[in-house]
């Protein structure tokens, strides 16, 4: 080693040691099956409401006790979604900014914003569609495994960009379908407002199955590389 490496300064690394977030990871993935669950509930409903309803005669197939019902039905699956959604949010979130502070120690130079922006880049409008994927894909290159031999490796961003596009698509298509929904004043419009909310229930129910993957992946990268070698080695 040269005089000029040994009097170069070393990157100052953060303090604090890992905490283990397998709790988080364990609560968060029941809360997603939970939620998954609530979405074929809500799928389950709106199948009743559309096979009732008749399109090309714009009447109810069923006596309107039968199709009240199933309104009713579907507004129940409706406010299980809203309940169920918080709790997830927040054990998610929390999960998300643990593992950013855990990564932050293993490898800080991978990362541009402190580990606050884990929580509040979900909570900023419009960022909020874009900051906590850049963060997820600073934690996947953080967390993927230590060079072999020589040759540089990353593990493949592919659940990232899964769980990211599933979330963004069943958020963005879910307001849509909302929309129509409420405007909706014939059955016929309905009827189409009804299947495209059930698209929506299946991409949220998708973004929840892909969001476990993606966390217990990040997880599982994240320990074995840290038990593997020091984060602390320069």
């Amino acid at each position: 080693m040269s005089a000029s490496n040994e009097l170069r300064p070393r990157r100052m690394l953060p303090n604090g040691t890992p905490r283990s977030v397998r709790g988080l990871l364990a609560a968060a993935s029941v809360s997603l099956a939970i939620v998954a669950l609530s979405d074929l509930l809500a799928v389950f409903a709106g199948a009743r409401i559309y096979l009732l309803i008749d399109e090309d005669q714009e009447f109810a197939v069923a006596p309107q006790q039968g199709l009240d019902a199933a309104y009713s039905l579907y507004q129940t699956a409706g406010n299980i979604q809203g309940i169920v959604f918080l709790p997830c949010a927040v054990l998610f979130v929390a999960w998300f900014f643990w593992t950013r502070r855990n990564t932050g120690l293993l490898a800080p130079d991978r990362f541009r914003r402190g580990p606050g922006w884990a929580i509040g880049g979900w909570l900023i409008p419009l960022a909020n569609f874009w900051l906590p994927y850049r963060i997820a894909v600073d934690m996947w290159g953080a967390a993927s495994p230590l060079p072999a031999d020589g040759e540089p490796y990353r593990a493949g961003i592919w659940p990232v960009n899964l769980w990211w596009g599933l979330l963004v698509s069943s958020s963005l298509y879910g307001l849509y379908a909302e929309s129509r929904y409420e405007s909706a004043e014939t059955l016929t419009e309905t009827r189409a407002a009804v299947m495209q909310y059930m698209a929506a229930d299946v991409l949220d129910l998708a973004a929840a199955v892909a969001a476990v993957y993606f966390a217990v992946r990040l997880t599982s990268m994240h320990w074995l590389k840290a038990t593997a070698s020091s984060p602390y080695r320069a």
